[in-house]
């Protein structure tokens, strides 16, 4: 590790802490307007390994919030362009780059004994409940996004524990479904702005893409695509990133003023 190129993340966490981060191996399902300030933050903070699930490409309508996404790498593999992003930020980051769409069926895939955290930034109910129930299952520390979509106010994004979510619409069924499945806590970023109802547009790029690439997921049973912004799902982001240091080094605002 370069350690001169962390020096002012060192003055905040320390040493040791910094030891933590480098010997760490986190995985983020899903890269994109949540998930890529996600890895963004980690990979600037000095996590040592990170794994990243998209089987996604960059497409024209991906421009207006997410990291990877340029008019020089529309068309791209988004793991492709967050694997350049990330040596070129860390060049001794490790990366482990899945090309898959996570779900039950390519689940067997992934060993998660392996990962220190596990990040998940994925909107399918089924492929989050996967990846939330292995996690518990191995006693592995996760935290989840919920819904950011159709928001427009960063400021009532919050970190809670699921039980104590209200309002956002995918952390209802969440909750729902994780009762069923006896899983009792788990650690969300959500909002708890009522979501404004998308303005359709029959000249928006999600529903007329010239890129040559499709915004929807073949065979997807989606009903209405989410209005996004620049602004809501990097906040979301930063914040479980923010999540993640804090757990994985134990690291507190109050110990800024231990002597």
């Amino acid at each position: 590790m370069n350690k001169h190129q962390f020096t002012r993340t060192a003055l905040t966490f320390g040493k040791e802490n910094m030891e933590k981060l480098y010997n760490a191996r986190v995985i983020v399902f899903g890269i994109g307007g949540v998930g890529s300030y996600v890895v963004e933050a980690l990979v600037r903070s000095g996590i040592g390994a990170i794994d990243i699930v998209d089987d996604d490409k960059i497409c024209l309508s991906n421009l207006n919030r997410q990291l990877y996404a340029l008019h020089s790498t529309i068309g791209k593999d988004k793991v492709d362009v967050a694997e350049d992003r990330i040596h070129d930020i860390n060049p001794d980051c490790k990366v482990t780059k899945w090309k898959t769409f996570y779900m039950p069926d390519t689940a067997e895939q992934f060993d998660f004994s392996q990962y220190d955290y596990i990040v998940d930034c994925i909107d399918t109910v089924t492929g989050k409940l996967e990846i939330i129930t292995r996690a518990k299952a191995l006693k592995k520390p996760i935290i989840s996004c919920m819904g950011a979509g159709n928001k427009v106010d960063p400021t009532k994004l919050k970190v809670a524990d699921i039980t104590r979510t209200s309002v956002c619409p995918l952390a209802r069924v969440m909750r729902n479904e994780l009762k069923k499945r006896h899983i009792k806590r788990l650690k969300v970023v959500f909002s708890t702005e009522t979501a404004i109802s998308p303005k359709a547009d029959d000249s928006n790029a999600e529903f007329k893409d010239t890129s040559g690439t499709t915004p929807f997921r073949q065979g997807s049973a989606k009903k209405q695509t989410p209005g996004s912004n620049s602004f809501v799902p990097p906040v979301a982001g930063m914040m479980i990133a923010a999540e993640v240091i804090k757990d994985l080094t134990q690291f507190h605002v109050t110990d800024l003023f231990k002597e």
